[in-house]
C-alpha cells in the first residue's frame, strides 16, 4: 500500500495544522522543541496570526451600520483593474426608513443592486454591493429608503467623499483625481457634498466685525466678491458673491438677516462707491474702517505716475536720465530696501526734482499711522492734504483730494483703537488667490465658489466613527 498523504499540506518536511502554522514536532528534535511551540500557540498574539482578520471585520469595527450587515467579500478582476467587492444586507429584523420624511415604514420592493465606491485598500477600489428596498411610506408614497452610508444618487459613500475633500484642501482637484484613481469630476462631487453640508449645519451667531473686498476672477474685468468675519474669536470666509455691484452686496445682509446686519460694530473695506453706499445703508450701527492698505497703495501709484512722466520728460529734453532705475527704491519703505537702492536714493535725493517732492511727502504721509489720538490724527491730516495742494503735482493733488472726501472714514481707523485693520483681509485674499491658482483657474462662479468655501470657510463636516485621514 502506497503513504498515506497527510491531511493538511507540509512544506520541507514540517508538519502543518488546518491553520498553516506549525504544531508538530519536528523529526529528529527533542521533547523541549515541542515544549517551546506549545508555549508559542498559547500567546494570545499568536493565535490573532493564526485566525487573520478579515476584511468584513475590519469594515464593522471602523463602520457599523445599524439595521445593516456585511455579508461577502469577492475579488473582482475584470478588464485588468483590481476591485474588492463587499456585499451589504439589511437585518431580517429591520425595516427601511424613508428617504424623504425619515419616517420607519414597511418595505414595498427591491431595486437592482447599486455599487458605491469605498474608501480604497493599497490602491485597490472598494465598492459596496446593495440592493436598495423601496418604502411603503404613509407621507410620501413609494420612495427609496434612506442608505447610511450614502446621499441621495450619489455613486460614492459619504466617507469617501470626506475622504476626497480633505485631500481637494492640500492639491489640486487634478492632482487628488490622480492620485486616488478617480476623476475631476468625482471629486467636484465630493467637495460639493461637504460644503453643501457644512453651509447647511453651520452657525453664524453674533458677527461683531467684517470685512469686504474684492479679488479679479477669470478674462476681463471680472470680480468676486468676498465677506469675512474678522472677529478675534474667528476668521473665515463668510460669502461670495459674483461681480462687485450693489445688488451682488446686498444679498449678503438678505442672508444674514436684518438683526444680525445691525449687530455689526466694524466694517473694514476700500473706497469702492458700491461698498460704501451699502455699508451707509444696511449696517447703521456699524463704523466703516477704509482699508489702510489702499489707501498707501494709491499713493504709491500717484507718486510711480509723477516719476514716470518727469523720467519721459527728462529724457525728451536731453537731460540725464537719473531716474532711470529709480522706480522700487522710491516705491519700498525704507526698512525694506537694499544697501545698493539706499545708496541710488541718496544720490536722487539731491536733485530739486518733483518725484523727490512726491517722495518726501509719502515718506512724511507715513506718520499718520503712528497716532493714536484721533483729533492729532486728523489735525495731521489735514496739514498734510494742505502741503499737497500747495506742491502743484497733479497725482499727488488728487490723493489728497480723496483723503478728504473720505475723511472721516479714513479716522475711524483711529477710533476703533487700532483693532481693526486690512491685513487680515488682504492675507485672506493671498489664500484665496492661491486656491484659484493652484487649480490653475476655474471656468465658472460656481466651482470656484465651492473651492473657496471649502478652503477659507472653517464649515463644519459630518462626524465619522473612524478618521480616515
Amino acid at each position: 500500500m502506497g503513504a498515506k498523504a497527510p491531511p493538511y499540506p507540509a512544506t520541507f518536511g514540517f508538519p502543518f495544522d488546518k491553520h498553516g502554522i506549525g504544531s508538530g514536532e519536528h523529526p529528529g528534535k527533542d521533547s523541549e522543541k515541542m515544549e517551546f511551540a506549545n508555549n508559542q500557540n498559547s500567546d494570545p498574539i499568536k493565535k490573532d496570526r493564526k485566525a487573520g482578520m478579515q476584511i468584513k471585520t475590519i469594515l464593522n469595527r471602523i463602520l457599523k451600520f445599524k439595521s445593516f450587515v456585511y455579508t461577502t467579500v469577492c475579488w473582482n478582476n475584470k478588464e485588468g483593474d483590481p476591485t474588492l467587492e463587499v456585499g451589504i444586507e439589511a437585518r431580517v429584523n429591520g425595516r427601511p426608513v424613508c428617504s424623504g420624511c425619515e419616517c420607519v415604514g414597511p418595505g414595498y420592493d427591491h431595486l437592482p443592486t447599486r455599487r458605491f465606491e469605498f474608501i480604497p485598500i493599497w490602491g485597490i477600489k472598494v465598492f459596496l454591493l446593495y440592493a436598495p428596498r423601496r418604502v411603503d411610506c404613509w407621507f410620501c408614497g413609494v420612495r427609496v429608503e434612506q442608505m447610511p452610508w450614502a446621499s441621495g444618487k450619489h455613486q460614492q459613500t459619504n466617507v469617501y467623499m470626506q475622504f476626497l475633500a480633505h485631500w481637494a484642501k492640500k492639491l489640486s482637484w487634478t492632482d487628488v483625481a490622480r492620485s486616488f484613481n478617480t476623476s475631476w469630476a468625482q471629486v467636484c462631487h465630493a467637495v460639493e457634498y461637504v460644503v453643501s453640508w457644512g453651509l447647511e449645519h453651520r452657525t453664524l451667531g453674533a458677527i461683531s466685525a467684517i470685512g469686504v473686498d474684492e479679488i479679479h476672477f477669470g478674462q476681463g474685468q471680472k470680480y468676486l466678491t468676498l465677506v469675512y468675519e474678522i472677529g478675534a474669536g474667528c476668521i473665515r470666509l463668510l460669502w461670495i458673491g459674483e461681480e462687485r455691484t450693489v445688488a451682488s452686496f446686498e444679498k449678503f445682509f438678505d442672508m444674514i438677516g436684518k438683526e444680525c446686519a445691525e449687530g455689526i460694530s466694524f466694517v473694514c473695506s476700500d473706497m469702492w462707491r458700491p461698498y460704501l453706499r451699502v455699508i451707509r445703508e444696511r449696517c447703521v450701527n456699524a463704523l466703516n474702517i477704509l482699508d489702510r492698505f489702499h489707501i498707501v497703495a494709491k499713493i504709491n501709484v500717484a507718486l510711480d505716475e509723477v516719476r514716470a512722466s518727469e523720467a519721459r520728460r527728462l529724457a525728451r529734453d536731453g537731460f540725464q536720465p537719473v531716474l532711470k532705475k529709480s522706480r522700487w527704491c522710491l516705491l519700498k519703505h525704507k526698512k525694506n530696501t537694499t544697501k545698493k537702492q539706499r545708496s541710488r536714493l541718496r544720490d536722487l535725493l539731491r536733485y530739486n526734482l518733483k518725484t523727490v517732492s512726491a517722495y518726501l511727502l509719502k515718506e512724511d504721509f507715513q506718520q499718520f499711522w503712528d497716532y493714536n489720538s484721533t483729533t492729532w490724527a486728523g489735525k495731521f491730516l489735514d496739514r498734510w492734504c494742505t502741503d499737497v495742494m500747495r506742491s502743484r503735482i497733479d497725482p499727488m493733488k488728487k490723493i489728497a483730494r480723496m483723503l478728504r472726501k473720505h475723511r472721516e472714514l479714513i479716522l475711524n481707523y483711529f477710533r476703533a483703537k487700532k483693532e481693526f485693520s486690512s491685513g487680515v483681509i488682504e492675507g485672506l485674499n493671498n489664500k484665496a488667490k492661491v486656491t484659484i491658482r493652484k487649480s490653475y483657474g476655474f471656468r465658472t462662479f460656481r466651482i470656484a465658489e465651492l473651492a473657496l468655501y471649502h478652503g477659507l470657510g472653517k464649515l463644519p463636516e459630518p462626524k465619522m466613527t473612524h478618521q480616515f485621514y
